[in-house]
């Protein structure tokens, strides 16, 4: 997993949390990395899943509300650090219909090793888009954060509904209907 990933992770919990809850959940996590992560390294997606369990029992938020929630901050930095890359695209049905065929292109181009999900589109109109995540590390509620901030991005909302095709997370319907 790509150092960016926990640097902004670790972020947002000290602006959130504050700087206590970030040396908190890295002294209760056993990390190769010893809780020292550089945006541009790469390390083992167990390390950020201690975190976030840490984080969960230290606040009682249930992990897929801290993706949702990571999620939507990760978004300000991907529109923040990319800005031509959004600014491409006019509605988010069409931006979200592109992940895999341009913005995971994209995101090869400068972390030729990042481990991506992948997100076949089913179904795709003006107002609907059917798609299908799949990735090992279950993080669906991440994609839905994102998938909502880039609503919120265009001025406009959507109903977007989850339904697990496997039960561990690994592979997702997702059903959105813009409003």
């Amino acid at each position: 997993m790509k150092g960016i990933v926990f640097t902004e992770f670790l972020d947002l919990v000290e602006n959130k949390f504050g700087l206590e809850m970030v040396d908190k959940i890295i002294s209760a996590s056993h990390l190769e990395s010893e809780g020292i992560y550089t945006s541009v390294g790469t390390y083992k997606f167990s390390e950020m899943l201690q975190l976030l369990q840490h984080l969960s029992v230290n606040t009682n938020i249930k992990i897929d509300d801290l993706l949702l929630v990571y999620a939507e901050h990760f978004f300000s930095v991907l529109k923040d650090s990319y800005p031509g890359l959004i600014a491409t695209y006019k509605d988010p049905i069409e931006m979200l219909a592109s992940i895999e065929d341009h913005i995971h292109v994209e995101v090869r181009k400068i972390y030729p090793d990042a481990e991506l999900p992948t997100f076949e589109v089913l179904e795709k109109t003006d107002n609907t888009l059917v798609m299908i995540y799949k990735s090992s590390r279950a993080m669906h509620h991440f994609g839905l954060g994102l998938m909502n901030k880039t609503f919120e991005h265009f001025n406009s909302t959507a109903t977007i509904e989850l339904e697990k095709i496997k039960e561990d997370g690994t592979e997702v319907k997702f059903l959105i209907n813009k409003n």
